[in-house]
Order: C-alpha cells, then structure tokens, then sequence
C-alpha cells in the first residue's frame, strides 16, 4: 500500500502503508522510546494522536496478548522508519502491521522520521492527517489543515470504561513475571510472583488507565475499585475508600470542568489521594492552579525528573502534552518535582493534606522503573492517615 502524512504546515510524506487501509487524523508526536511500541499503541492518553516513533526499527518482538495496557489500541496513526519484516520473541501472538490492521489502525514506513521529529521539536505538534487509502495528497493536505486539534477536547469520556468493575478479584491478572530457568516442562509466560493480601481498600478513577497502573496497585495490597471517569465524589465514598486514586488520560485537562469539580469536594474530604499524569494535571486544577500546553510534550523513557525534596534524580517515562503552571498554585501546595530538561512541574504535594501526584509514569512498562515507589509511597500515606 501507498501511504501519505499530511501536515497542517504544508508538508507531505509519501511512504509504505502496513497496517489497516484506512485513514485518521491526530496530533502528530514522536516517542524517543526503543522499545514498548504495543505499551504505546494500548495506553489511552493518545487517543487522538499519531504516533512517530524515533527509534529505526520497529515490530521485531512482535505483539501479544499479555502486554496491553487497555480494552483496544488508541492512537489514530502509526509512523515509523522502518517495520521489521521478522517477528522473532517467543511470546509474540501477532506481527505488529496484523495487529494494526485487526484493530483499524493505518500505519506509514519508509519516511524520513529524523526529519519530521526535528519539524515537531522546531514548530511544536502539528495536526496531521494518515492515510493508506487512495486519497489525493491535496485532498490530505486539506483534512490535515481542517482537523480541529486537541485543545477543548475531552477524549476521557470516550476511553473510560462505562461501568464500574472490582479490578482483578480472582488475582489472576496483577502479579509480576517469574521468568523460571532450567524448570522442564512449565509455561514460563504464566509463572507470576506470589501476591500480597489485598487488605486496603481504594478506589481508583478511570480517566483512560493503563492497566499496569492497576497491576502495580494490586501488588502493594490495595483492593482496588475502578469507577469510570463520570462518576462522583459521592459515589466514590459510598465504597469506603482508604485513598483515592486518579489516572492517566487523553485531551485536554482544561476541558475537563465536570471532573475538576468532583476532584475538588474529594480533596476537602481527608481522604489521601493520588494521581498520575492526567490525574496531576486534574489534581493541579482542583487545587486552585492551571495548565497550558506544551510546544511538543514529553513522550518517552528517558525523561529526567528531579525530586527537590531528596535530590534524587529519577529517570521516567513520560506521554503528556499539557502541564501544570506552576506560578498559577496557591501558596499551600508544593512544586516537589520538576523537568530536568525544561524545569516544567513533575510533581505536586499538598502541604497540610494527604494529597501528592506526578506528571509522569511510575507504572512504565517496559520501564524505566526508578519511580516504582511511589506506588508504596501511596500506601504509606494511607498507612499514616
């Protein structure tokens, strides 16, 4: 298949299409991760982007069933370099071009994608418009330019889960891999670690998770409540929570007034409360602040964040494209956190109530991990309260 990239800037890409003959529009990003590409295409905060991927090649280790992060893939788009033509991981259920076309996503290779990214760092994110099908390039150049952008969107309620569910009861989904070596005869995708008691109750808001963020608060014990992104305070305190924890997501956090408000009666309730990424973007807002958008955002593994409280640096990994103003908080809340690139917010504490949140992701799979105690940090908190 014939593929085209269409910038709102007047720019064209004319590649190879792999993956669903469809089209789409989206922002237009790039991710400087090198691997974790199936993490990327599940993970709900790019509902409404396209994707480019830094690193060359991508699609060696395949797709399988176990590493997704949500109910679908999200992004609008795929763009690589090139789409290696063997999948070769022992775990591999599908190649990455079939998975994309099962779920009718259009994907382009064969551009020049050190040349686009350097377009995005310069211009900052530019809508865009992906297609395989055999549309003009004028006609793309148009849909590109005519798309209306992220700003005032409120994706969250298109990627929430619509009912409330208990997250893994029968803790079938939430412990972390034992590879076993020299054992004959097992089934080495199945060996798990053995979990804790589920013995803290907390409920978690769906603002678009990433299922590893449910993975990881199952294995600090919590017994974990998920409430789709339309639901109250009310509701959430009718399951007794000990905490509160609030999720990534796609969009923009400033369109997002009905959440905002119910965030804010739950801070003024003593209930400790975490967030991440989107959730700190919400948490920011309901403690009096704002957020802006980035030029290109922050999307990848290898983001450095500085803890003003302890002076450790932590390598994270990162998918946002607003943040938290930092001038805009009021006095009682504390910028603990910030950028090491840019020095934009990384992190928030409330100073007298049990509230904290980050920008990035502790949960990152495939990782870095240096941030995974932050999820221990949370139960501790609640411990304390």
């Amino acid at each position: 298949m014939k593929a085209i990239l269409a910038l709102e800037d007047g720019s064209v890409f004319h590649g190879e299409g792999f993956g669903a003959r469809a089209s789409a529009c989206g922002e237009v990003c790039f991710n400087t991760s090198m691997t974790g590409y199936q993490e990327i295409l599940t993970d709900p905060s790019y509902k409404g982007q396209i994707v480019t991927m830094t690193y060359p090649l991508i699609g060696n280790y395949g797709v399988n069933k176990q590493d997704i992060e949500s109910w679908r893939p999200h992004a609008a788009g795929f763009v690589i370099r090139e789409l290696s033509p063997v999948v070769s991981n022992w775990r591999a259920d599908f190649s990455l071009g079939d998975y994309l076309e099962q779920n009718g996503i259009p994907g382009i290779q064969g551009i020049d994608t050190r040349a686009l990214t350097k377009k995005l760092r310069v211009r900052g994110a530019l809508n865009g418009f992906i297609t395989t099908e055999d549309i003009s390039t004028e006609d793309a150049l148009a849909r590109a330019q005519s798309w209306p952008g992220l700003i005032g969107q409120d994706y969250v309620k298109e990627v929430t889960h619509k009912q409330a569910f208990r997250w893994d009861e029968k803790d079938e989904q939430s412990a972390a891999f034992d590879l076993v070596r020299g054992v004959k005869g097992g089934d080495a995708r199945h060996t798990r670690k053995p979990l804790p008691a589920a013995d803290i109750p907390i409920v978690a808001f769906d603002y678009g998770m990433k299922y590893n963020i449910l993975r990881r608060l199952r294995q600090q014990g919590f017994a974990v409540q998920v409430l789709p992104a339309t639901a109250t305070a009310a509701d959430a305190l009718k399951h007794k929570p000990a905490g509160i924890f609030l999720s990534n997501g796609p969009g923009d956090p400033a369109a997002l007034d009905y959440i905002v408000r119910e965030v804010k009666t739950l801070t003024e309730t003593g209930v400790p409360i975490f967030g991440i990424c989107l959730g700190h973007q919400i948490l920011g807002q309901a403690l009096g602040g704002k957020t802006f958008k980035l030029k290109f955002g922050h999307r990848g593994g290898n983001q450095p964040v500085k803890d003003l409280e302890s002076g450790r640096v932590e390598i994270t990994s990162q998918n946002h494209g607003f943040a938290v103003d930092a001038k805009s908080l009021p006095a009682q809340v504390s910028v603990n956190r910030v950028n090491l690139n840019d020095q934009t917010v990384e992190g928030l504490r409330h100073k007298t109530r049990p509230i904290f949140c980050v920008q990035y992701h502790p949960e990152a799979s495939p990782g870095p991990h240096d941030s995974t105690p932050l999820f221990a940090e949370f139960r501790a908190l609640i411990e304390k309260a």
